[in-house]
């Protein structure tokens, strides 16, 4: 029989833990060992206590979340919970499992727990020896070897883009994705034929994404250099069978895609 998750929760505000205690309540694979109100006591009962999974608040005084994040040397699993999503992409950049919006419902919170005990998972069949078949996602993205002349660093490309999706903030790997559509408020994230619709524009998207291999082709595309497989004076073909049009202004950048690669 597995044990239950030994889980903290750690936020400055009471509401917060009574919503997680309701949620949780009906788990039988969580036990909530601890109750914190701000970072100094979450860090004592770590130092004292084995948990396998931590409920983080982002925003609270002295001492945030993301900070005492930053100075665990083997924190647990965390799943981040906040009011506020601009903080995303800073949580996934330090490994956490999810990160969740307030107010948080009880199916999103055990999609996130399931992702926690997949994890466990893998790691303990890692540990033991085991080569399990992992979701991409478990893994981090090996950078290219090279035999070429060491040139000047260039900025680091980012493996990944968190984007708001509904309610929940989602984690895309970019090297997954084909290609970015505009549609009015909203753009289209396109991944093997399947189509996700994020809040975002695709300005903002192109900002964040620039140093990935993603290249503009038509006012409302952004297509992944890597997914090129044709491509004429007219229209770029991707590996996903979508066909996207070139946009008079965006000829040049369509004609540098295959250079390079």
């Amino acid at each position: 029989m597995n044990q239950p998750l030994q889980l903290l929760i750690v936020d400055d505000e009471p509401l917060a833990h009574q919503v997680l205690l309701h949620h949780l309540a009906a788990d039988p694979d969580v036990q909530v060992v601890a109750q914190c109100y701000n970072a100094a006591e979450a860090l004592a009962v770590l130092a004292h206590q084995p948990i396998d999974l931590m409920l983080l608040d982002i925003q609270m005084p002295v001492l945030t979340g993301l900070d005492m994040l930053k100075v665990l040397a083997t924190p647990p699993q965390v799943i981040i919970t906040s009011a506020y999503a601009e903080y995303a992409l800073d949580g996934f950049a330090l490994d956490v499992t999810d990160y969740l919006l307030k107010p948080i419902s009880a199916g999103r919170l055990q999609q996130a727990l399931e992702k926690v005990r997949r994890r466990q998972l893998a790691r303990t069949l890692l540990a033991a020896g085991a080569q399990p078949e992992l979701p991409q996602a478990l893994y981090p993205i090996a950078a290219p070897t090279s035999t070429s002349t060491p040139t000047a660093p260039q900025p680091a490309a980012a493996c990944f883009i968190v984007l708001k999706v509904e309610r929940e903030l989602r984690k895309f790997e970019l090297a997954r994705i084909s290609c970015f559509e505009a549609y009015g408020n909203y753009v289209k994230v396109w991944q093997s034929g399947q189509m996700t619709l994020v809040n975002s524009t695709l300005k903002q998207i192109h900002s964040q994404c620039e140093n990935a291999g993603f290249v503009q082709v038509h006012k409302s595309f952004l297509v992944n250099k890597q997914q090129v497989i044709a491509l004429d004076s007219h229209k770029v073909q991707l590996a996903d069978r979508l066909q996207i049009k070139i946009g008079e202004a965006y000829k040049d950048n369509a004609r540098s895609i295959l250079a390079g690669r």
